[in-house]
């Protein structure tokens, strides 16, 4: 990735979603990070739900004048699937007994207008880290095809390299939800990072961490936080012995904003990355690690960087860290 500016100014592409609310937070309590958007998608939710959980989170933490927009409300080029309710909660936050009132409301733009309206206002200013399925980027690419120019950068929690997928033996979920948009996306030729399955199975999360927070802080925020996470780590338990050990969950989609403040933290690999569009192998991220010349096309693309190891411990502190700031207002 390019070197670090003295703050990191983003637009947040999320379907909030459990670890996409502590990913929000986690930027929003970082001092070297500015949100200047929330764009939505479909994917752990429905696009119109994405769009209010992204509202109700920036409402209750008290940074209502960040924009929120909502965005595309299926995969581009095959079918829909339910959102994973059994993971998220129906309500995408581990269905909130209770909800505040509040006032906020979407801006008018779609997603993909208005990141393409920030990068064109802020060019070569603007990073989009993006946690779901990649439909509003390809668009936003349509829209523009000099994006890939106009943008510093995009970090992207999706996919998977030699980890095994959580949707398929070879396919992360975000990619596997829209594969046709996140090739589109991976192969477009930006300053792209990947942060997928390879390190966030790496770093697990306990649910005793949001639990100090929200006893830290005493605030409705964390409070919303520590209950979503109880949830999700509810799901992870049952499914791994290793995470019902400390019942937990993984650090997905905060991990993209910890590649992109603290690279130092991941070991990476750079190639070549394409995505396999149907068949089996669906939503399949493939890096070309090796200089081989391959017979088929399509390896012609700008090469991306992929998270491939991190110091987890490391991680986990910075996590905790960020987290314990005075970044709350009652």
């Amino acid at each position: 990735m390019p070197q670090p500016p003295a703050r990191f100014q983003v637009i947040y592409d999320t379907d909030p979603g459990v670890d996409d609310a502590m990913a929000l937070y986690y930027a929003l309590a970082h001092p070297e990070i500015d949100v200047v958007g929330v764009t939505t998608t479909f994917g752990n939710v429905s696009v119109a739900q994405a769009a209010e959980n992204a509202l109700y989170l920036l409402a209750i933490a008290g940074h209502g004048h960040i924009p929120v927009t909502q965005g595309v409300a299926a995969p581009l080029g095959k079918p829909g699937e339910d959102p994973p309710a059994h993971i998220h909660g129906a309500d995408g936050l581990g269905n909130l007994a209770h909800r505040e009132a509040h006032a906020l409301r979407l801006d008018a733009r779609s997603s993909a207008q208005f990141i393409v309206d920030i990068a064109r206002k802020q060019p070569g200013e603007i990073t989009v880290v993006a946690v779901g399925p990649l439909g509003n980027l390809a668009l936003a690419l349509a829209i523009e095809p000099q994006l890939p120019q106009l943008l510093r950068a995009v970090v992207i929690m999706g996919g998977t390299v030699v980890e095994p997928g959580n949707v398929s033996p070879v396919a992360e979920a975000n990619i596997w939800n829209d594969p046709h948009a996140a090739d589109r996306v991976v192969s477009a030729g930006f300053a792209l990072t990947m942060v997928g399955l390879d390190v966030t199975h790496q770093v697990i999360l306990p649910v005793t961490l949001f639990k100090q927070l929200a006893a830290h802080h005493r605030h409705i925020a964390t409070d919303t936080l520590h209950h979503a996470v109880a949830f999700y780590a509810n799901f992870y338990s049952d499914l791994y012995p290793h995470v019902a050990a400390i019942h937990g969950c993984f650090g997905h989609d905060v991990l993209a904003f910890v590649a992109l403040t603290d690279p130092q933290l991941f070991q990476t690999e750079t190639g070549a990355l394409r995505v396999a569009t149907d068949g089996l192998a669906q939503g399949q991220t493939m890096l070309k690690r090796k200089s081989i010349p391959y017979p088929q096309t399509g390896w012609e693309v700008a090469p991306a960087t992929v998270c491939m190891q991190v110091q987890a411990a490391s991680c986990r502190q910075t996590i905790e860290d960020v987290f314990m700031r005075n970044w709350l207002s009652l």
